[in-house]
């Protein structure tokens, strides 16, 4: 039928538009399967990272408590301006039109309401009496919804909520707008892994079937537990990336310490007992927390890395480069950083680079668009990027 939509994604997102976000005063961004982000201190690459997580959020139904946690709706817009926030998200489909999502939300003293929402995709036939075909067509308070039974918009006949977003509360047989929402709601932002002395990471834990370390590595034994007797390859691959860096490095233990309880042991080949978790440097602990992410079978469509860089030493950052290629075939990955190593092992083609304009925005642009064919063969990325070739320094 003309509005059934298979909506298998050819790559995650390809544009995202942010306006009135913090510095993202009005910011188009261009997504491809790797997206690494560079730029100087505020000028608002974490932002583009909380952005996709606000929005992944709001698919979950939770926008207000997100909103409330990030400090209240005028903690979110951009600082001296009454603008509504507004963001726009397409995504790629596989031989049809992209399916373009937008939501506008609006200050209303130290709460917010819901300006604008539609899920659209543009119809390929030139004499369709509506070129755009409308899964969501939400103004204020007029909720619409495509209803595949009755093949036209109608308002919601279930129990509605004002302050959460049209899509989050679509029915689930609805598919194209549910498919959407789970896409979108998958999206996971990893910042810096804690690797304080009371961290879960460092600690034993429970079994539990995990294919994910977790944001915070609280599944890191159990999904590495997990690799090891269902997906062996991706095991070994962990292993093996772990000896080149650490040349001691001989294999990971998981020896019981509890009923249904197991620690995470590193046995190295100086040492006949293997060192505990709480024994490893934070490098370490971090490296084998990313690795094991990004080797993980079932990552989301869309996965968000924030300063992977983090206690990692310089020579670790050329493995991460080919990781995170692998990784972007099955994840769309956008990473922000502010490593100059790990931009020299990166292509102009996977690298955006954040500048601040005159009124204290950001502008973006991506290092395949510069010309810059004549000076990479004289110098790096990173060299580049240090002599304010690509811009994206203070």
């Amino acid at each position: 039928m003309e509005n059934h939509v298979d909506l298998e994604p050819a790559v995650g997102f390809s544009r995202l538009r942010v306006k009135g976000f913090r510095r993202l005063h009005d910011v188009e961004i261009p997504l491809s399967s790797l997206n690494v982000l560079i730029g100087a201190n505020g000028v608002g690459k974490t932002s583009i990272l909380e952005v996709m997580r606000l929005l992944a959020a709001s698919a979950e139904g939770h926008l207000q408590e997100t909103i409330t946690l990030a400090g209240g709706i005028n903690s979110v817009i951009t600082a001296d301006r009454r603008e509504p926030v507004c963001f726009e998200l397409d995504m790629p489909l596989k031989n049809q039109n992209p399916i373009q999502y937008e939501l506008s939300i609006q200050s209303n003293g130290v709460w917010f309401v819901l300006q604008q929402e539609r899920l659209i995709q543009k119809r390929d036939k030139p004499r369709a009496k509506d070129p755009v075909f409308k899964h969501i067509d939400s103004h204020g308070q007029d909720i619409m919804f495509f209803d595949p039974v009755s093949k036209k918009l109608t308002h919601p006949t279930w129990g509605y909520s004002s302050n959460e977003t049209s899509l989050s509360q679509v029915p689930k047989m609805f598919k194209e707008p549910e498919d959407f929402r789970r896409i979108l709601a998958s999206s996971t932002l990893y910042h810096a892994l804690d690797v304080s002395a009371r961290a879960p990471v460092r600690l034993p834990q429970p079994m539990t079937l995990a294919r994910f370390p977790g944001q915070n590595g609280e599944y890191l034994v159990s999904c590495l537990y997990y690799l090891r007797e269902s997906e062996p390859d991706r095991f070994d691959a962990i292993e093996d990336t772990l000896k080149v860096v650490f040349p001691d490095f001989e294999r990971l233990l998981f020896p019981p310490v509890a009923a249904g309880t197991l620690a995470l042991g590193w046995k190295e080949r100086q040492y006949l007992q293997p060192l505990n978790a709480h024994q490893l440097s934070e490098g370490t602990l971090r490296f084998l927390w990313l690795v094991t992410l990004l080797q993980s079978p079932e990552l989301p469509t869309v996965t968000l890395i924030d300063e992977p860089e983090v206690s990692l030493h310089p020579e670790m950052l050329h493995l991460l480069s080919g990781l995170f290629r692998e990784a972007a075939t099955r994840t769309q990955l956008i990473v922000a950083t502010h490593s100059e190593r790990l931009v020299r092992f990166l292509e102009p083609s996977e690298l955006l680079i954040c500048d601040s304009d005159e009124e204290g925005g950001m502008t973006l642009t991506r290092a395949s668009a510069l010309d810059l064919e004549a000076w990479l063969q004289d110098y790096s990325l990173d060299q580049l990027w240090e002599m304010g070739q690509l811009g994206g320094r203070i």
